[in-house]
Protein backbone atom coordinates (compact mmCIF):
# COMPACT_ATOMS: atom_id res chain seq x y z
CA UNK A 1 0.00 0.00 0.00
CA UNK A 2 1.44 3.26 -0.59
CA UNK A 3 0.80 6.68 1.30
CA UNK A 4 1.48 10.14 0.99
CA UNK A 5 1.02 13.36 1.73
CA UNK A 6 -0.95 14.25 5.34
CA UNK A 7 -2.10 10.38 5.44
CA UNK A 8 1.79 9.52 5.32
CA UNK A 9 2.38 11.57 8.04
CA UNK A 10 0.15 10.58 9.99
CA UNK A 11 1.21 6.96 9.56
CA UNK A 12 4.15 7.52 10.77
CA UNK A 13 2.66 8.61 13.48
CA UNK A 14 1.04 6.23 14.87
CA UNK A 15 1.73 2.87 12.58
CA UNK A 16 -0.54 0.15 12.40
CA UNK A 17 0.99 -2.74 14.97
CA UNK A 18 -0.62 -5.52 12.86
CA UNK A 19 1.54 -4.36 9.86
CA UNK A 20 4.24 -6.83 8.64
CA UNK A 21 6.13 -4.21 7.17
CA UNK A 22 7.00 -0.28 6.08
CA UNK A 23 9.31 1.25 3.83
CA UNK A 24 10.52 4.67 4.15
CA UNK A 25 12.47 6.28 0.99
CA UNK A 26 13.66 9.70 -0.02
CA UNK A 27 16.84 11.90 -1.44
CA UNK A 28 16.57 13.98 2.16
CA UNK A 29 18.55 11.39 4.38
CA UNK A 30 17.55 13.84 7.14
CA UNK A 31 13.76 13.95 6.48
CA UNK A 32 14.02 9.75 5.97
CA UNK A 33 15.79 9.69 9.06
CA UNK A 34 13.51 12.06 11.36
CA UNK A 35 10.07 9.67 9.84
CA UNK A 36 11.50 6.29 10.38
CA UNK A 37 13.02 7.43 14.00
CA UNK A 38 9.35 9.04 14.78
CA UNK A 39 7.79 5.41 13.13
CA UNK A 40 10.47 3.04 15.22
CA UNK A 41 9.40 5.43 18.54
CA UNK A 42 5.18 4.85 17.79
CA UNK A 43 6.28 1.49 17.51
CA UNK A 44 8.14 -0.31 20.50
CA UNK A 45 7.50 2.64 22.73
CA UNK A 46 10.61 5.33 24.43
CA UNK A 47 12.01 2.26 26.10
CA UNK A 48 11.87 -0.37 23.48
CA UNK A 49 15.59 0.38 22.45
CA UNK A 50 16.82 0.01 25.99
CA UNK A 51 14.75 -3.27 26.36
CA UNK A 52 16.60 -4.57 23.16
CA UNK A 53 13.18 -4.48 21.38
CA UNK A 54 14.62 -3.28 18.17
CA UNK A 55 17.13 -5.09 16.23
CA UNK A 56 19.21 -2.79 13.70
CA UNK A 57 20.43 -4.52 10.52
CA UNK A 58 22.85 -2.30 8.21
CA UNK A 59 22.23 -3.36 4.22
CA UNK A 60 25.99 -4.42 4.15
CA UNK A 61 25.43 -7.19 6.81
CA UNK A 62 22.45 -8.58 5.16
CA UNK A 63 24.09 -8.84 2.22
CA UNK A 64 26.80 -10.90 3.00
CA UNK A 65 23.96 -12.94 5.75
CA UNK A 66 20.59 -12.56 4.26
CA UNK A 67 18.90 -14.83 7.05
CA UNK A 68 19.65 -11.83 9.25
CA UNK A 69 16.33 -10.45 8.80
CA UNK A 70 14.57 -13.39 8.80
CA UNK A 71 15.98 -14.10 12.21
CA UNK A 72 15.01 -10.93 13.78
CA UNK A 73 11.67 -10.86 13.11
CA UNK A 74 11.02 -14.20 14.57
CA UNK A 75 13.48 -13.76 17.72
CA UNK A 76 11.61 -13.42 21.34
CA UNK A 77 13.02 -10.90 23.28
CA UNK A 78 13.75 -11.00 27.01
CA UNK A 79 11.59 -7.97 27.17
CA UNK A 80 7.57 -8.20 26.18
CA UNK A 81 6.50 -5.23 23.70
CA UNK A 82 6.62 -5.02 20.51
CA UNK A 83 9.40 -5.63 18.32
CA UNK A 84 11.01 -3.82 15.25
CA UNK A 85 13.51 -5.20 12.97
CA UNK A 86 15.23 -1.67 11.21
CA UNK A 87 17.10 -2.43 7.79
CA UNK A 88 19.03 0.86 7.52
CA UNK A 89 20.35 1.98 3.71
CA UNK A 90 18.42 -0.82 1.92
CA UNK A 91 18.73 -0.81 -2.11
CA UNK A 92 17.30 -3.09 -5.06
CA UNK A 93 20.10 -5.36 -4.28
CA UNK A 94 17.80 -6.44 -1.26
CA UNK A 95 14.24 -7.25 -2.85
CA UNK A 96 14.74 -10.85 -2.57
CA UNK A 97 15.89 -11.15 0.72
CA UNK A 98 12.86 -8.23 2.16
CA UNK A 99 10.12 -10.39 -0.08
CA UNK A 100 11.08 -13.63 1.71
CA UNK A 101 11.09 -11.78 5.09
CA UNK A 102 7.60 -10.27 4.41
CA UNK A 103 6.38 -13.88 2.67
CA UNK A 104 7.48 -15.84 5.89
CA UNK A 105 6.00 -12.73 8.77
CA UNK A 106 3.20 -13.70 11.15
CA UNK A 107 1.53 -12.21 13.36
CA UNK A 108 3.72 -11.49 16.83
CA UNK A 109 6.70 -11.15 14.67
CA UNK A 110 8.78 -8.09 14.70
CA UNK A 111 7.23 -5.24 12.23
CA UNK A 112 10.20 -5.05 9.29
CA UNK A 113 10.70 -1.33 9.04
CA UNK A 114 13.23 -0.67 5.76
CA UNK A 115 14.95 3.07 5.36
CA UNK A 116 16.41 3.76 1.77
CA UNK A 117 17.57 6.62 -0.12
CA UNK A 118 16.10 7.82 -3.51
CA UNK A 119 14.14 5.46 -5.37
CA UNK A 120 12.91 5.27 -8.87
CA UNK A 121 9.95 4.25 -10.28
CA UNK A 122 10.59 1.04 -11.86
CA UNK A 123 12.61 0.57 -8.20
CA UNK A 124 11.80 -3.72 -7.41
CA UNK A 125 11.90 -2.57 -3.48
CA UNK A 126 9.13 0.32 -4.36
CA UNK A 127 7.33 -1.77 -5.77
CA UNK A 128 7.74 -4.81 -3.44
CA UNK A 129 5.93 -2.38 -0.67
CA UNK A 130 3.39 -0.53 -3.22
CA UNK A 131 2.03 -3.95 -3.85
CA UNK A 132 2.06 -6.18 -0.47
CA UNK A 133 -1.22 -6.14 0.72
CA UNK A 134 0.30 -6.37 4.08
CA UNK A 135 3.06 -3.28 4.01
CA UNK A 136 3.26 0.60 3.29
CA UNK A 137 5.35 2.34 1.11
CA UNK A 138 6.04 6.22 2.20
CA UNK A 139 8.17 8.30 0.11
CA UNK A 140 9.36 11.56 1.20
CA UNK A 141 9.92 14.40 -1.49
CA UNK A 142 11.38 17.84 -1.16
CA UNK A 143 7.82 19.03 -0.56
CA UNK A 144 8.29 21.73 3.01
CA UNK A 145 6.03 20.44 6.09
CA UNK A 146 2.54 21.39 5.94
CA UNK A 147 0.39 23.65 7.79
CA UNK A 148 -0.75 20.64 10.08
CA UNK A 149 2.59 19.06 10.16
CA UNK A 150 4.02 21.84 11.93
CA UNK A 151 1.11 21.91 14.29
CA UNK A 152 1.61 18.73 14.84
CA UNK A 153 5.34 18.99 15.97
CA UNK A 154 4.30 21.64 18.26
CA UNK A 155 1.79 20.33 20.23
CA UNK A 156 3.66 17.27 20.40
CA UNK A 157 6.21 19.99 21.86
CA UNK A 158 3.65 21.85 23.92
CA UNK A 159 3.31 24.83 22.28
CA UNK A 160 -0.52 25.16 20.85
CA UNK A 161 -1.06 28.82 21.47
CA UNK A 162 0.62 30.51 18.26
CA UNK A 163 -0.63 33.37 15.94
CA UNK A 164 -2.18 33.42 12.62
CA UNK A 165 0.99 35.55 11.45
CA UNK A 166 3.32 33.48 13.27
CA UNK A 167 2.33 30.18 11.40
CA UNK A 168 2.50 31.65 7.97
CA UNK A 169 6.18 32.84 9.45
CA UNK A 170 7.03 29.27 10.69
CA UNK A 171 5.47 27.81 7.17
CA UNK A 172 8.26 30.43 5.35
CA UNK A 173 10.45 29.08 7.32
CA UNK A 174 9.99 25.32 6.96
CA UNK A 175 10.38 26.14 3.24
CA UNK A 176 13.67 28.03 3.94
CA UNK A 177 15.13 25.66 5.88
CA UNK A 178 16.49 21.84 5.67
CA UNK A 179 13.95 19.28 7.70
CA UNK A 180 16.83 18.38 10.66
CA UNK A 181 17.34 22.38 11.08
CA UNK A 182 13.40 23.38 10.72
CA UNK A 183 12.38 20.58 13.72
CA UNK A 184 15.66 21.79 16.13
CA UNK A 185 14.23 25.40 15.44
CA UNK A 186 10.57 24.18 16.62
CA UNK A 187 12.00 22.49 19.46
CA UNK A 188 14.11 25.88 20.40
CA UNK A 189 10.67 27.58 19.88
CA UNK A 190 9.02 25.03 22.36
CA UNK A 191 11.53 25.27 25.16
CA UNK A 192 11.38 29.53 24.60
CA UNK A 193 7.64 29.41 25.46
CA UNK A 194 7.69 26.97 28.07
CA UNK A 195 4.79 28.06 30.24
CA UNK A 196 4.61 31.17 28.75
CA UNK A 197 0.98 31.74 28.14
CA UNK A 198 1.22 34.74 25.17
CA UNK A 199 0.64 33.51 21.53
CA UNK A 200 3.94 33.09 19.45
CA UNK A 201 5.06 36.02 18.16
CA UNK A 202 6.56 36.78 14.44
CA UNK A 203 9.26 38.34 16.36
CA UNK A 204 10.04 35.36 18.55
CA UNK A 205 10.48 33.37 15.44
CA UNK A 206 12.98 35.49 13.85
CA UNK A 207 14.76 36.44 17.31
CA UNK A 208 15.22 32.14 17.23
CA UNK A 209 15.24 31.47 13.73
CA UNK A 210 18.90 30.39 12.75
CA UNK A 211 20.96 33.47 10.71
CA UNK A 212 21.13 32.48 7.23
CA UNK A 213 23.17 35.91 6.85
CA UNK A 214 25.05 38.16 9.40
CA UNK A 215 22.84 40.53 10.78
CA UNK A 216 25.02 42.83 9.70
CA UNK A 217 24.86 42.00 6.05
CA UNK A 218 21.59 42.24 6.22
CA UNK A 219 21.33 45.91 7.62
CA UNK A 220 23.70 46.79 4.60
CA UNK A 221 21.24 45.71 2.54
CA UNK A 222 18.20 47.42 4.50
CA UNK A 223 20.02 50.59 4.35
CA UNK A 224 20.54 49.99 0.32
CA UNK A 225 17.29 49.35 -0.44
CA UNK A 226 16.04 51.68 1.73
CA UNK A 227 18.19 54.10 -0.23
CA UNK A 228 20.08 55.13 2.74
CA UNK A 229 23.84 55.75 1.06
CA UNK A 230 24.90 57.67 4.14
CA UNK A 231 25.18 54.19 5.86
CA UNK A 232 26.48 52.00 2.97
CA UNK A 233 30.09 53.37 4.35
CA UNK A 234 30.04 52.55 7.51
CA UNK A 235 28.96 49.72 7.75
CA UNK A 236 30.94 48.50 4.48
CA UNK A 237 34.05 49.04 6.64
CA UNK A 238 32.68 46.89 9.52
CA UNK A 239 32.14 43.80 6.72
CA UNK A 240 35.55 44.84 5.59
CA UNK A 241 36.88 45.10 8.90
CA UNK A 242 35.47 41.66 9.69
CA UNK A 243 37.09 39.18 6.51
CA UNK A 244 33.64 39.99 4.68
CA UNK A 245 33.78 38.89 0.88
CA UNK A 246 33.07 41.79 -1.96
CA UNK A 247 31.61 38.64 -4.27
CA UNK A 248 29.32 37.40 -0.48
CA UNK A 249 28.47 40.93 -0.44
CA UNK A 250 27.25 40.98 -3.95
CA UNK A 251 25.52 37.45 -3.83
CA UNK A 252 23.85 38.83 -1.09
CA UNK A 253 22.29 41.82 -2.66
CA UNK A 254 21.37 39.98 -5.79
CA UNK A 255 19.29 37.68 -3.16
CA UNK A 256 17.69 40.49 -2.19
CA UNK A 257 16.52 42.33 -5.28
CA UNK A 258 15.61 39.11 -6.92
CA UNK A 259 13.05 38.50 -3.82
CA UNK A 260 11.83 42.07 -4.35
CA UNK A 261 11.50 41.38 -7.96
CA UNK A 262 9.68 38.12 -7.19
CA UNK A 263 7.26 40.36 -4.59
CA UNK A 264 6.47 42.83 -7.32
CA UNK A 265 5.55 40.54 -10.00
CA UNK A 266 3.81 38.09 -8.30
CA UNK A 267 0.16 37.48 -9.49
CA UNK A 268 -0.69 37.17 -5.95
CA UNK A 269 0.57 40.44 -4.71
CA UNK A 270 3.56 41.86 -2.83
CA UNK A 271 2.79 39.54 0.34
CA UNK A 272 2.29 36.41 -1.90
CA UNK A 273 6.03 36.77 -3.72
CA UNK A 274 7.96 37.87 -0.27
CA UNK A 275 6.21 34.12 0.99
CA UNK A 276 7.54 32.34 -2.23
CA UNK A 277 10.93 34.58 -1.95
CA UNK A 278 11.46 32.35 1.99
CA UNK A 279 10.83 35.60 3.46
CA UNK A 280 9.44 35.93 7.16
CA UNK A 281 9.45 37.85 9.96
CA UNK A 282 10.05 41.86 10.78
CA UNK A 283 12.78 41.71 7.37
CA UNK A 284 9.43 40.53 5.42
CA UNK A 285 7.42 44.26 6.43
CA UNK A 286 10.81 46.20 5.48
CA UNK A 287 10.91 44.33 2.28
CA UNK A 288 7.34 44.35 1.19
CA UNK A 289 7.51 48.34 1.90
CA UNK A 290 10.99 48.88 -0.48
CA UNK A 291 9.12 46.69 -2.85
CA UNK A 292 6.32 48.90 -2.97
CA UNK A 293 8.78 51.80 -3.43
CA UNK A 294 10.62 50.61 -6.16
CA UNK A 295 8.07 48.78 -8.27
CA UNK A 296 9.00 46.12 -11.59
CA UNK A 297 11.29 48.67 -13.48
CA UNK A 298 13.54 50.12 -11.09
CA UNK A 299 13.91 46.64 -10.00
CA UNK A 300 15.34 45.30 -12.75
CA UNK A 301 17.62 48.30 -13.57
CA UNK A 302 18.89 47.10 -9.90
CA UNK A 303 19.73 43.48 -11.05
CA UNK A 304 21.18 44.55 -14.22
CA UNK A 305 24.01 46.70 -12.26
CA UNK A 306 24.49 43.92 -9.49
CA UNK A 307 24.86 41.38 -12.43
CA UNK A 308 27.28 43.40 -13.76
CA UNK A 309 29.08 44.22 -10.64
CA UNK A 310 28.98 40.63 -10.22
CA UNK A 311 31.03 39.70 -13.55
CA UNK A 312 33.75 42.45 -12.80
CA UNK A 313 34.06 40.42 -9.03
CA UNK A 314 35.08 37.50 -10.92
CA UNK A 315 36.93 38.43 -13.41
CA UNK A 316 40.54 38.72 -13.83
CA UNK A 317 40.08 43.04 -13.55
CA UNK A 318 42.46 44.51 -11.79
CA UNK A 319 39.79 47.19 -10.00
CA UNK A 320 39.71 47.20 -6.14
CA UNK A 321 36.75 44.76 -5.05
CA UNK A 322 35.73 46.14 -2.64
CA UNK A 323 35.71 49.56 -3.92
CA UNK A 324 33.76 48.06 -7.23
CA UNK A 325 31.83 46.64 -4.92
CA UNK A 326 30.74 49.76 -2.49
CA UNK A 327 30.58 52.20 -5.47
CA UNK A 328 27.75 49.75 -6.83
CA UNK A 329 25.44 50.25 -3.43
CA UNK A 330 26.11 53.18 -3.78
CA UNK A 331 24.69 53.90 -7.07
CA UNK A 332 21.93 51.52 -5.76
CA UNK A 333 20.82 53.74 -3.11
CA UNK A 334 20.91 56.89 -5.19
CA UNK A 335 19.29 55.49 -7.81
CA UNK A 336 15.71 57.79 -9.02
CA UNK A 337 12.66 55.96 -7.98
Amino acid sequence: MKLAGAEASRYCAKPDPARAGLLIFGADTMRVALKRQEAIAALIGPQGEGEMRLTRIQASDLRKDPSLLADATRAVGFFPGPRVAFVEDATDGLTATIAEALQGWQKGDAQILVAAGNLTGKSTLKTLFEKHLNAVCIGLYDDPPTRDEIEAELAKAGLTQISAEAMTDLTTLARALDPGDFRQTLEKIALYKYRDPNPLTPQEIHDLAPATIEAEVDDLLAAVADQNAKAIGPLMRRLEGQGVAPVTLCIGALRHFRALHVAVTDPGGISAGLMKARVFGPRRDAMQRQAGNWGMHKLESALSLLIETDMTLRSASRAPTMAVMERSLLRLAMMKR
